[in-house]
């Protein structure tokens, strides 16, 4: 049984500059309690990978989010058979250009990948492979836990990946499939079901202890990503 944390507790966005101010001191409780678990979230851009995370550690829907620049850090806490598990949840930019820089620190001791497209776009749903080959290329290993994710499913009207079309793509590399909305209130348990399916599977795996991003880090990750925001054109 997982019993999980109310909106708000153990949420935290590594580039918020006044939580980050915090972040250090505000963590030093379960350093010892917690086992912690890096997730990378990638996909094309604008398929919500940064909302589903906002709906799985924050409880709600990120309204009007801008694109993510860089890197974005979440995290949260789920008591799973009455184990601390942390789950370090890392939203990457979508766009080449904005994840040059960061792209190796990414994908460094990842312990699952979620695949993010949209199923209202088809182009999302067709760059799933070369994100799975990117992974490869950067030496994610192939028993790191995978899940592949359609979101958007409250836009029915406008759908353009037919399930048995993804359900298709994720049989072939072996993935479990799921399809949500970030936005719907009503699939809240079916995001959170993502998350916790992989809390689980790497629960039941030995642990890999990862430590908690120092202030110095966080400082460098905000200053990064302001001087390429500073850059950007669009």
């Amino acid at each position: 049984m997982a019993i999980e944390n109310k909106p708000g507790e153990e949420f935290d966005t590594v580039f918020s500059l006044n939580d980050s101010l915090e972040l250090s001191s505000h963590h030093d409780y379960d350093r010892g309690n917690a086992r912690i678990f890096k997730i990378i979230v990638i996909g094309d851009s604008n398929v919500g990978k940064t909302c589903l995370t906002y709906r799985f550690c924050g409880g709600t829907f990120l309204k009007n989010p801008e694109a993510t620049i860089g890197v974005d850090f979440r995290e949260r806490t789920v008591e799973l058979d009455g184990e601390s598990i942390k789950l370090q949840i890392w939203d990457t930019a979508g766009q080449e250009r904005f994840r040059k820089s960061m792209v190796e620190h990414y994908y460094r001791s990842v312990h699952a990948v979620i695949f993010v497209y949209d199923v209202t776009s088809l182009t999302s749903f067709q760059s799933i492979p070369e994100w799975i080959e990117e992974c490869s290329r950067h030496c994610v290993g192939p028993l790191v836990p995978r899940i592949m994710v359609g979101n958007k499913c409250d836009l029915r009207e406008r759908r353009e990946v037919p399930t048995s079309a993804a359900q298709c793509l994720a049989d072939s590399y072996n993935f479990p499939l799921f399809e949500t909305s970030a936005k719907d209130p009503g699939e809240k348990e079916n995001v959170d079901a993502i998350f916790l399916t992989l809390a689980y599977r790497l629960k039941s795996h030995k642990p890999l202890r990862l430590k908690q991003p120092s202030e110095n880090n966080i400082r460098h990750l905000w200053n990064q990503r302001q001087e390429e925001a500073s850059i950007c054109q669009c």
